[in-house]
């Protein structure tokens, strides 16, 4: 809406402001050839409506800027229900989201109303002006026809001249009444393309051997009073498999989120190989690390399209390779239709594809972010023992929700409230950690 309106804006302004100064000046010159004596009409009349396309912009530019607010909010209410209507309807809360859609529909109609308000008011105040000007010329014109100071084809001529002035005026009021919304418009472009990455990326930044190590990282999402993370420091090293664990809402997601950038720390810094994150070329943070979400996403087209999104020259060998080891053997061509977002797929198909994708990328530090959630035990585990075969020189980060998933694991992050309440392998642990025992009972009465 925004791109649209300043491109139509623009056009008309090319076509319009080219065309109306010409015809304006040039009236001028030709009305004052005619009689000089009534020169003070044109001026008098272009000033009242100067004055009256002033008022109106001034009143017109905020309620624009508010009107493009509120378009905003409505289309993304729209997108929120249509994203989430499965759970609308699940809830039976259709008649409240339409309520919804109704209360923000009518706050954006009684803003276009008071704006309909303003244009209703503007253009008969300016036909006032034209015909007074008309009126003004016939009136005084009519004197001096009498007074024999001027012809009547010269008068004729003379408000002929006047109306080309004061349409070309007209021409400009109607530009002016479009440029305080492009003008907002135009705004809110210029924030998202003036938006700068606070840290300029380095070119170069060479990884070879994988250590993840954070230092002292603090994070606080924007707006937010309290930090999401605090003092978060430990290394994960290559062939090391570092699993964190805690309750929901711990900060398990937005501490791996640090790591392919997702967030820049608000404090403290997260390395590869001693090289600030923050500072390495996108290229080769991509290189570096791969991750797969915990709402595992694939693109509409080919199972092979999705793999080699990791690596655009992989082989078809390397593709059933990846496949294999991340257990999916429900693909039976590489070819296999993929529909947008992987609707055509189950759960657990979706998170094994992703996890083969990831594998298809072969980076040096390997992210699961509860990525095991739609998988049975037995499919788990067998995931699990291809995995350490197929990255044992690597560095491996996992999230998890349960304690059976990373009892192998080399170390053990225990998080709860955003720090690191304990650390070691599971058994530990269970020795020294109360925080990871319970944890453990409440998993463990659950499955019993």
């Amino acid at each position: 809406n925004d791109v649209q309106q300043v491109q139509m804006t623009f056009l008309l302004f090319m076509n319009f402001m080219v065309t109306a100064p010409i015809m304006a000046i040039g009236g001028i010159i030709m009305a004052l050839r005619q009689d000089a004596g009534m020169s003070w009409l044109v001026v008098t009349a272009v000033l009242v409506l100067t004055v009256v396309v002033g008022i109106t912009a001034a009143l017109l530019m905020p309620m624009f800027r508010k009107m493009q607010s509120k378009l905003d909010n409505i289309n993304g209410l729209l997108r929120e229900q249509i994203a989430g209507i499965r759970v609308v309807r699940a809830f039976g809360r259709e008649e409240f989201e339409a309520q919804r859609f109704t209360e923000a529909n009518e706050d954006i109609s009684k803003l276009s109303l008071n704006i309909g308000r303003v244009f209703v008011t503007m253009f008969p105040a300016i036909m006032l002006i034209l015909n007074l000007a008309t009126a003004a010329v016939l009136w005084f014109g009519g004197h001096r026809v009498d007074d024999g100071l001027v012809e009547v084809g010269s008068l004729t001529a003379f408000m002929q001249y006047l109306m080309q002035i004061l349409m070309a005026v007209m021409m400009g009021v109607f530009m002016l009444m479009m440029l305080p919304r492009a003008i907002v418009c135009a705004t809110r472009i210029e924030e998202v393309l003036g938006h700068e990455v606070k840290a300029p990326a380095t070119v170069g930044s060479s990884i070879s051997n994988g250590v993840v190590r954070f230092e002292d990282v603090s994070y606080t999402y924007p707006g937010a009073e309290k930090p999401v993370l605090e003092g978060i420091s430990f290394e994960a090293r290559p062939g090391t498999t570092t699993a964190i664990i805690g309750a929901t809402g711990s900060g398990k997601t937005t501490l791996v989120g640090l790591l392919p950038r997702l967030y820049s720390p608000t404090s403290g810094r997260v390395l590869i190989d001693d090289t600030p994150v923050t500072t390495m070329s996108r290229t080769d943070l991509v290189r570096a690390v791969a991750m797969v979400p915990q709402k595992p996403w694939l693109f509409s087209g080919t199972v092979a399209s999705n793999l080699r999104m990791g690596n655009p020259e992989a082989t078809d060998e390397e593709l059933w390779a990846a496949l294999r080891t991340a257990q999916a053997s429900f693909v039976e061509d590489l070819d296999m239709p993929i529909s947008q977002g992987g609707t055509n797929v189950s759960g657990g198909q979706r998170q094994r594809l992703c996890i083969a994708r990831m594998l298809v990328a072969d980076p040096k530090v390997y992210v699961f972010d509860d990525s095991f959630s739609a998988l049975d035990a037995t499919t788990e585990a067998n995931l699990n023992a291809a995995m350490r075969e197929t990255v044992q020189d690597r560095a491996v980060i996992v999230v998890a929700q349960k304690v059976a998933s990373i009892r192998n694991a080399d170390q053990i992050l225990v998080m709860e409230a955003g720090r690191i309440v304990a650390r070691g392998t599971h058994e530990e642990l269970l020795a020294e950690s109360e925080t990871y025992r319970q944890i453990e009972r409440s998993q463990a009465e659950v499955d019993a």
